[in-house]
């Protein structure tokens, strides 16, 4: 028995990297999973499709939906939530793990690239909690990748820092909103830079200052293994949840084994 069976978790961003992760771990505990993301087809450069996920979830013996969605388009956010409706019956969990990023000061951050991480982040992680409400009946989770809120350290990277603090203020306002649902809403976020097409890309560190996705994936877990409306409205980093069932050890999620990656500024809003 998983822990996990019976649950229908849908996952946005979970074609790759974290929310692939997450999606697979669900996927060995029992839930059946909603794989939404954008890209469909294989891409030159990015690794992972939807499909690709959910061969993978299915191998595991569990459902899988694999639903191509732009986030920025709430017509497609509107279309996750009622073909999940109508193939499943239901939502238990939601992953808000879409995201965009861009760091730099606002002199080099044009109102496109504010739009972008907006549209992506705040405005996706409201719209896609909106439309699965309706089919999360009474007692669920909704987790939001983004971190405790610290404005003094945005400081350089502000209109990301403004739409990832948004998806926590969301978590922090509709927890209240849900209590007497008991439907749990947190915001979770890595205490270090985890290895992703985004720490690559951007050149955030090295392979030696990252951690695998698998430490996001397993203290995704715990939290949405809580009784539902037990723990809500709190905004968590990965070694703090994985701390409530005494893990302390964090060594086997380096990506380079032997190292100790610290804290990386650019992720940690603290």
């Amino acid at each position: 028995m998983g822990r996990l069976d019976g649950k229908v978790a849908v996952i946005t961003g979970a074609s790759r990297g974290v929310g692939k992760a997450i999606a697979i771990a669900f996927a060995r505990q029992g839930a059946d999973v909603v794989v939404a993301a954008k890209t469909a087809e294989a891409h030159a450069t990015l690794p992972g499709t939807i499909h690709e996920t959910a061969r993978e979830i299915e191998a595991l013996g569990r459902r899988a939906l694999p639903i191509q969605v732009n986030v920025r388009e709430e017509t497609d956010i509107d279309r996750m939530a009622q073909e999940t409706a109508k193939v499943f019956g239901r939502v238990d969990i939601l992953i808000n793990n879409a995201g965009a990023i861009h760091l730099a000061s606002i002199e080099d951050t044009p109102a496109k690239k504010f739009d972008l991480v907006m549209d992506v982040n705040a405005r996706a992680s409201y719209l896609c909690t909106r439309a699965v409400l309706p089919y999360m009946g009474r007692g669920g989770h909704v987790v939001m990748m983004s971190p405790p809120i610290h404005p003094k350290k945005i400081a350089g990277k502000v209109a990301y820092g403004l739409s990832k603090l948004g998806m926590s203020i969301i978590a922090i306002g509709l927890s209240e909103e849900l209590r007497d649902r008991k439907i749990s809403v947190n915001a979770l976020w890595p205490v270090t830079a985890v290895e992703s097409q985004a720490t690559i890309h951007f050149q955030m560190g090295t392979p030696e200052n990252w951690r695998k996705a698998d430490i996001l994936a397993d203290a995704t877990l715990e939290l949405v293994c809580t009784p539902p409306g037990e723990k809500t409205g709190l905004t968590l980093y990965d070694e703090e949840v994985l701390g409530w069932i005494g893990v302390t050890n964090f060594d086997h999620y380096a990506v380079v084994p032997g190292t100790k990656p610290g804290p990386y500024s650019k992720m940690v809003f603290e």
